[in-house]
């Protein structure tokens, strides 16, 4: 009878452990569904891209979000703030709103395996369409064999590989992936 009372606890204690895990993954889909709103009243501007590319045509180096045939991809990280002399910290909306983006996503982790950029894409991507999110998976796997094999072409292959490149950047810029 004892065994059965023990066993009977368990269940209850497991199955009050899905029914909590449930509730959580659903409020991280709320969550993540309604930050993109949060987002129009915290900042009126489209989000800045980190993504930039070094474009040289005849000479002459430009610096862009937008791709170019043979650009380089930088990644960028802006800059969080102002610090006076007196050693308080100035920051915007913007980097107070993504700060603590990044701490929901550090205390999500567990539960969603995500980091906060990881999470801050999965929410971006939430947005399109099913079959748009898919050819976003599908374009991020394609943008980094392509940039492998940028890197050890040369010669006529570069130029159709950097053509390639360029048409899946477009689009993925497009998707807003």
């Amino acid at each position: 009878m004892r065994n059965d009372h023990m066993l009977s606890r368990s269940v209850v204690r497991e199955t009050i452990c899905r029914i909590e895990r449930g509730f959580a993954l659903v409020a991280i889909g709320l969550l993540l569904m309604a930050a993109p709103g949060m987002d129009a009243w915290a900042q009126s501007l489209p989000q800045p891209s980190r993504t930039v590319f070094r474009c040289e045509v005849e000479g002459k180096v430009t610096y862009s979000d937008s791709p170019c045939l043979g650009a380089r991809r930088i990644q960028i990280e802006p800059t969080r703030g102002v610090s006076k002399l007196s050693g308080s910290e100035r920051i915007g909306n913007d980097v107070r709103v993504e700060r603590h983006r990044e701490i929901m996503a550090e205390a999500l982790q567990p539960l969603t395996g995500m980091d906060a950029k990881k999470m801050q894409l999965f929410g971006r991507r939430l947005k399109l369409e099913p079959t748009e999110r898919q050819e976003c998976f599908d374009l991020d796997g394609d943008l980094a064999t392509l940039e492998q094999r940028e890197s050890t072409s040369s010669g006529s292959q570069l130029q159709s590989v950097q053509g390639s490149l360029l048409k899946l950047r477009i689009r993925y810029r497009e998707l807003g992936c």
